[in-house]
């Protein structure tokens, strides 16, 4: 079977909900062991119950990934008797606004969760991984490479998650360590859903489908369209790629005439 991952242990931030919630169940379906680190309790034990009822392994842990303390202890639990083989960055948080209407609170909660976060749970892995090899797959996003209007914060926070992508990979790469990244476009998503509600209520329908023209294919993403993209680049049909990222954006990038 081509992209097994039977006896890996995989681990993804944000496994509750969105493209966390595709990927954790696309990899348990393919055979790993998840380990979902989750701020929200009941969307990773909804997660894992879904994984269950399939027939695949999966565990939820409560952990703020901004507190490092917090991972480490998750890491080393999960670590206790067997390898990490698969790590995930997805967990992330978003913000709307320019420069000017940034405070310099909104910039920490966004360089809290979307940087040290990231930085945390690679930390914390990289020790295991040194002595058994492993994937670990940044969730950038097309704001790190292009730019989006009131986007500020958050482009800056998936700029620094591209970036680290670009120097796990480099430092690494003779223990056997594959470190890539992935920059998705509009991906629809229950947040979306609730963007649009909260932001243009009796606008839904209209500003769901601007919003989903705004990529050349003509429509948003799917959060499994994401997840069997991580599913390729965590599989050893993988294993001659590292230090790359992988845009899936409908044409976004390279397409839009605006």
């Amino acid at each position: 079977m081509k992209f097994n991952l039977q006896g890996k242990v995989a681990i993804v931030t944000g496994g509750g909900s969105g493209i966390g919630r595709a990927i954790s169940n696309t990899l348990a379906e393919q055979g790993a062991e998840v380990h979902i680190l989750e701020l929200n309790s009941e969307n990773a034990i909804e997660t894992v119950s879904e994984i269950k009822k399939n027939d695949g392994e999966a565990f939820a842990h409560t952990c703020n990934i901004a507190v490092q303390s917090e991972v480490n202890n998750v890491v080393q639990t999960i670590g206790k008797d067997t390898s990490i083989d698969i790590l995930i960055n997805n967990a992330g948080i978003a913000h709307i606004g320019n420069v000017e209407n940034t405070t310099e609170a909104d910039m920490d909660k966004i360089y809290n969760v979307n940087i040290k976060g990231v930085y945390n749970c690679i930390y914390a892995v990289i020790p295991s991984m040194k002595e058994t090899g492993g994937v670990i797959l940044n969730m950038a996003s097309i704001a790190a490479s292009v730019g989006i209007n009131d986007r500020f914060a958050y482009s800056m926070s998936k700029g620094a998650a591209l970036t680290m992508m670009y120097s796990i990979a480099k430092d690494y790469l003779q223990y056997g360590i594959r470190c890539n990244s992935i920059s998705p476009a509009r991906i629809h998503t229950p947040f979306v859903d609730g963007f649009i509600k909260n932001n243009y209520p009796g606008r839904e329908d209209e500003m769901f489908k601007k919003l989903s023209a705004s990529q050349p294919i003509g429509r948003m993403g799917k959060p499994e369209e994401v997840a069997n993209l991580a599913l390729y680049l965590c599989s050893d049909e993988a294993s001659f790629i590292t230090g790359t990222d992988f845009p899936i954006d409908g044409g976004f990038m390279k397409l839009n005439s605006n």
